[in-house]
């Protein structure tokens, strides 16, 4: 017979056992399912600290209102209320690089540029890095992940608050230390000051936390469970997506049909 071996989770008769411990007696009422989350993924048990920052990064990206991500799961809901699961599963494909893949294209962004360089000593350094790094982006005619907010023109608050928890508990490392450089320096490229946003200094420190990289969206999209979780019981109790619907259809009107260019 092929074996399968795995250290995540396994049954037997009596006992099931995750992550090589009793899911019952050492689990079960003992580890916060932040804690689990990030233990499953690195198959590390993290820190008191890393709990805390790895949870301040799912507080800040679980639910940020009326988003597309929270009107296609109210609207899934409204057309398929017996699929639940529809419903979550809608506002998650919508998890791309507009809406919660930010977090995902940021540190991505950050580990590229510091992957298998000598690291900055000062802030000095760190901003000379910052400001060749803009500066690479801009001729290159890219966006810097990270970088600007539509709503939080004048500062994101997400973002001090998340950099000072990482402060507390020693964990500001190359990824903060740069996405922080950048947000002192960028305005000498660009001619004009952008906020660091919630998402991209999302992703710098979950990379400073040694998350695996290739798995940041999925961070993103389990804090967002919680707020579509929280959209769903809304619409339960105070339903809009009829009100939506109703609205777009009134609203729509024949055109004449243009050839695509």
């Amino acid at each position: 017979m092929p074996e399968y071996p795995t250290a995540l989770g396994a049954s037997e008769l009596r006992t099931i056992t995750l992550l090589g411990q009793d899911l019952a007696d050492d689990v079960m009422g003992s580890v916060g399912f932040g804690e689990l989350a990030f233990w499953l993924a690195t198959q590390q048990r993290p820190t008191r600290g890393q709990v805390r920052v790895f949870e301040a990064v799912l507080a800040a990206l679980a639910d940020h209102g009326f988003t597309p991500t929270a009107i296609a799961t109210r609207l899934t809901y409204l057309s398929a209320p017996d699929s639940i699961q529809g419903a979550l599963a809608a506002g998650l494909l919508g998890g791309g690089s507009r809406f919660l893949g930010v977090t995902e294209d940021c540190g991505t962004f950050l580990h590229g540029v510091l992957r298998d360089r000598e690291l900055p000593t000062d802030d000095a350094g760190w901003d000379a890095l910052a400001l060749a790094t803009v500066r690479e982006r801009r001729a290159a005619g890219a966006f810097v992940p990270g970088l600007g907010h539509p709503v939080h023109k004048e500062g994101d608050p997400r973002t001090p608050r998340l950099l000072a928890i990482a402060a507390e508990e020693g964990l500001v490392g190359p990824h903060l230390q740069l996405f922080s450089a950048i947000g002192r320096v960028h305005h000498e490229v660009l001619g004009r000051t952008l906020p660091l946003n919630g998402a991209g200094v999302c992703g710098a420190a979950l990379a400073d936390l040694g998350l695996p990289i290739p798995l940041l969206r999925g961070f993103a999209l389990l804090a967002r469970t919680a707020g579509l979780i929280g959209q769903l019981a809304e619409e339960m109790r105070h339903p809009v997506a009829r009100q939506i619907y109703d609205e777009v259809e009134a609203s729509s009107m024949p055109r004449s049909p243009e050839p695509w260019t």
